[in-house]
């Protein structure tokens, strides 16, 4: 069964950077694709970025792209999330999820989702 766990949030200033790191547990077959997402109050949850080991393809949301970066260290288990020049609105809590083979911006289509890992971007 699939297993995830977020860590690597905290409190930043605009401008600043934070790596996330989603570790899994059999996620990172090379049939897997991972997905960061993240939630605001009383926000729905939103697709950032994705990547697939089943074709090394990686995606980003207009909103992140140039300023977030996702990579893997499949012998680590883990898929990370580099962010950069962060924001006040990139205030949220952030997940990483599951499916199979390709990515997908679609919330619904993940089958399993960590329990998340607080962002706050604040002066």
């Amino acid at each position: 069964q699939v297993q995830l766990v977020e860590s690597g949030g905290g409190l930043v200033q605009p401008g600043g950077s934070l790596r996330l790191s989603c570790a899994g547990s059999t996620a990172f077959l090379d049939d897997a694709a991972i997905g960061w997402f993240r939630q605001a109050p009383g926000k729905e949850r939103e697709g950032l970025s994705c990547i697939s080991r089943r074709d090394g393809r990686r995606y980003y949301a207009d909103s992140v792209k140039g300023r977030f970066t996702i990579s893997a260290d499949y012998a680590k288990r883990t898929v990370y999330l580099q962010m950069d020049s962060l924001k006040p609105e990139d205030t949220a809590v952030y997940y990483c999820g599951w499916r199979m083979n390709w990515c997908s911006d679609s919330r619904s289509s993940y089958h399993i989702w960590g329990q998340g890992t607080q962002v706050a971007v604040s002066s």
